[in-house]
């Protein structure tokens, strides 16, 4: 029998976006077996235990496997961002993966392991078994852009991006992007976030394809821009693959009537590219600042706010 194997990183968020690619899959290829490792999380994450029973019992073609709990590396200060608690207890995960990998092997023909950008630790044990290895990218493909070129962007410069005031950094496919702008995780140079997130950065590249959470008509610049190989420098790209958007839908509708969801028919009643769409994910925070600056925006575009 044949198998995906997917591996999100612990908290909820980026489990519930790997179970709806599961089900996405599975609407194209019914046969399949959906396997998802599941690993205990370095703090508090959220309480995945119902959400993985109601799933488990809707589709039981997917499955998901606990891994032991794996032991983080002793440390004298404590993290700078939560981010690298993931990192490392990924890292000390991955022989609980291979071991998973060669267990599932025995009964399944495993197609393939897809993996968020926190567990690219795992690229490793994927290529010595020979199982094609997937990145799942649930950011926008100009993140992705962005991400991606971050390689060159880091070789380009020698201080950290919060020290860069008023260069515009060009990104191919992006907008130009303020230096101090950029993601927290990337601001500091000497941190250890910044080396792990570069890292990441260096191995999206060597996977079997990439998988995004947009469409091309969505991001066509940003997704020319990486497919014509100008946001890896270094190497190949590999391929991208659009699978989105992807949404998590609920029984009945979004109204509880059984019928079309109130915001979907609010949605195809508005002019043609007349919408614009925010998505801040599952943890998205902002300063007071920030949200000033988005609602300035939108009130500058003249367009209405459905929330």
């Amino acid at each position: 029998m044949e198998a995906i194997v997917f591996y999100p990183s612990p908290p909820i968020g980026h489990l519930i976006s790997m179970v709806e690619l599961g089900k996405l899959i599975l609407t194209h290829q019914p046969s399949l077996s959906i396997h998802i490792l599941i690993t205990p999380p370095p703090y508090n994450a959220g309480d995945t235990a119902p959400y993985i029973a109601q799933v488990s019992t809707a589709f039981p073609s997917i499955t998901f496997h606990h891994l032991p709990t794996a032991a983080l590396p002793p440390s004298t200060t404590p993290p700078t961002h939560h981010e690298i608690l993931i990192f490392e207890l990924l890292r000390s995960n991955n022989p609980n993966v291979r071991h998973a990998l060669l267990s599932m092997s025995k009964n399944y023909t495993i197609l393939g392991l897809v993996m968020d950008l926190f567990c690219f630790h795992a690229l490793s044990s994927a290529t010595d078994l020979n199982i094609p290895a997937y990145f799942f990218y649930t950011s926008g493909a100009g993140c992705l852009a962005l991400f991606l070129y971050s390689t060159t962007l880091h070789e380009n410069t020698t201080t950290s991006f919060k020290d860069i005031k008023t260069t515009l950094f060009d990104v191919p496919g992006t907008p130009p992007v303020l230096p101090t702008d950029m993601p927290k995780p990337l601001l500091e140079r000497d941190d250890k976030v910044y080396k792990y997130f570069l890292e990441a950065s260096n191995q999206l590249p060597k996977s079997a394809g990439i998988i995004v959470n947009t469409f091309d008509c969505l991001e066509p610049r940003p997704l020319k821009a990486i497919t014509d190989g100008l946001c890896v420098l270094n190497g190949p790209t590999p391929p991208i693959y659009c699978v989105g958007p992807l949404i998590v839908t609920k029984d009945g509708g979004g109204d509880g009537s059984g019928g079309v969801p109130e915001c979907l028919t609010w949605l195809d009643s508005q002019p043609s590219r007349s919408v614009a769409f925010l998505c801040f994910g599952s943890l998205g925070l902002f300063s007071v600042d920030q949200l000033e600056e988005i609602a300035t925006g939108l009130e500058r575009s003249g367009s209405q706010c459905y929330l």
